[in-house]
């Protein structure tokens, strides 16, 4: 059995964090079993979640944990890849999680209707999550802070909806009329680009980037399709402190 210690659920998806989504949709489409706890930081090896449990090993990161899942269990999704796939889907990945993500994060932290709806999912991440008892006003302004310290935060809303929406374009285009993101079946990128076009569609703030993501239809035909293979029996977990 593998152990996911996963931050909270909220907004009706497996998980609000793109990296704990993608963790649980990989092991979903390798068919891999596994068990959710709530994280608790001060043991997570990285300092963030996701961390997992893999036969006693503790291991920290989402894209080390895949590797590692890779190497021990196989690799049904990418082996059969073109060396050309695995560096459209490396591009596609890192500008999600090294761009997109900051975008998320800005919705939900920086923008003042974003934070009015993420604040209640906030509230349920001290003090495990964050690893203690932490005011929340202080716990966003130290977002803020990251945020502006990485760049991102420096930006207008409207200047942060263009990024993004030039990053969704961009997936949509890859894509075109394919099922998944590269070719007729299924790869661990997918599990990338779901999670974070659902964290970005979740969002129950009507935001712009959320309207044009949804204009795509070929992203919101992928994300049926995704869901019903892979989540249709998905049900909340009942969170337990690690």
């Amino acid at each position: 059995m593998i152990t996911l210690y996963q931050t909270p659920v909220a907004w009706g998806t497996p998980n609000l964090s793109p990296f704990c989504f993608k963790l649980e949709a990989y092991l979903r489409m390798v068919d891999l079993p596994y068990e959710v706890k709530l994280a608790d930081l001060r043991y997570a090896p990285k300092g963030k979640a996701p961390y997992a449990d893999i036969d006693g090993t503790i291991m920290g990161d989402s894209q080390f944990i895949i590797e590692r899942l890779k190497k021990q269990y196989g690799d049904p999704l990418d082996s059969k890849l073109t060396p050309e796939q695995v560096a459209v889907g490396h591009a596609v990945r890192r500008m999600l999680e090294e761009c997109t993500y900051w975008y998320i994060v800005y919705m939900r932290w920086v923008d003042e209707a974003g934070w009015l709806a993420y604040l209640p999912v906030a509230e349920t991440m001290v003090p495990h999550v964050v690893g203690g008892q932490v005011p929340l006003s202080d716990l966003r302004q130290k977002m803020l802070q990251i945020l502006h310290d990485q760049g991102t935060g420096r930006h207008a809303m409207d200047e942060v909806q263009e990024l993004a929406k030039a990053d969704i374009f961009s997936i949509a285009t890859i894509m075109g009329n394919k099922p998944y993101l590269l070719s007729e079946t299924p790869s661990s990128f997918d599990a990338v680009v779901y999670s974070f076009l659902v964290s970005i569609i979740a969002n129950p703030v009507d935001t712009e980037l959320k309207q044009y993501t949804l204009s795509q239809t070929n992203l919101v035909r992928y994300c049926a399709k995704f869901k019903s293979r892979y989540f249709a029996n998905w049900k909340p977990p009942e969170f337990k402190a690690a």
